[in-house]
């Protein structure tokens, strides 16, 4: 069923507003890698890491306790402990790592493959299977999107590339699990509840990277720092979740084919990476991709 098959005008509004506000997380998460890079100039990986999902379950809980809001019935923290362990620690922490040695461009090729794996982690999640033209549109997005990272990398492996794959695999099963949750629960409270979840963790390791690895505190830094905490972690996740339990995980995975070239634009603009002439047409190819993905069944 495409959007115009829609049976009301709330759906069709309800489809509107969840593409806009998953379209709004994909902005939010296309700052993180160069958000990282400039976070690594103040703080080591491990410290970078546990600092910002401390800060992040800080707004959250603050969140969560001034509304009230009850504990989650049991039944649900066993996918809260998937969300947690994919996009509050397993994502982070094996970017920031892949960072040491890969470019912000070079990291945008796990987040090209992502719409992909987030698609068939969903299918075999929910026993979904999307159309034909839906595969053939992502693949071919998937594609443009890999070509036009890889070029921009200069075609080479770095040691991070097991840090990205690993990340991959990871954030596509907390996507998938977040996105279910969402359904039954506003999405902020999914992503509140994953960080609550991990705040012991997130606590006990910043009293131990920060002990061993050194701080420099710059304005780049902290801003950084503040970006990965506040506005991927918590304000991404949370638009980004409630997006997805509007228009399906599938179709809401399939609009992160435009955020490599979003990351490229920023690593151009933050941290002077240069751009191939070659961005236009590829963002084009995806916005094409991404038009097909949207009118097809998810």
């Amino acid at each position: 069923m495409t959007v115009q098959d829609s049976a009301t005008p709330t759906t069709s509004i309800a489809v509107s507003s969840g593409t806009l506000l998953a379209a709004l997380g994909v902005v939010a998460f296309s700052l993180t890698f160069p958000a990282t890079v400039w976070g690594m100039e103040s703080f080591g990986p491990w410290s970078l890491v546990a600092v910002r999902s401390v800060l992040a379950a800080l707004v959250a809980g603050g969140f969560l306790l001034a509304l009230r809001v009850p504990v989650p019935h049991r039944r649900h923290w066993a996918p809260l402990a998937v969300v947690a362990g994919g996009v509050v620690v397993g994502f982070p922490l094996l970017t920031t790592l892949a960072l040491q040695t890969s470019t912000s461009a070079h990291a945008a090729v796990v987040v090209g493959l992502l719409p992909l794996t987030t698609a068939a982690f969903a299918a075999l999640r929910t026993r979904r299977r999307p159309s034909r033209t839906f595969w053939a549109a992502a693949l071919a997005g998937a594609g443009v999107v890999l070509t036009f990272t890889v070029q921009q990398s200069g075609g080479a492996l770095h040691a991070g590339d097991l840090y990205l794959f690993g990340a991959l695999l990871v954030c596509a099963a907390g996507y998938t699990e977040g996105g279910r949750l969402a359904a039954v629960m506003p999405g902020w409270q999914v992503i509140g509840w994953a960080l609550m979840l991990c705040l012991p963790l997130a606590v006990a390791g910043s009293a131990v990277a920060l002990a061993f690895e050194p701080v420099h505190l710059g304005t780049h830094g902290v801003i950084g720092l503040l970006w990965v905490a506040a506005g991927s972690t918590f304000f991404g996740l949370y638009v980004w979740y409630r997006g997805m339990a509007q228009i399906g995980i599938a179709k809401a995975s399939q609009l992160q084919l435009a955020q490599p070239l979003l990351t490229l634009v920023w690593s151009v603009s933050l941290l002077g990476e240069r751009l191939s002439p070659a961005a236009p047409l590829a963002a084009v190819a995806v916005l094409v991709c991404i038009a097909v993905t949207q009118r097809t069944s998810g």
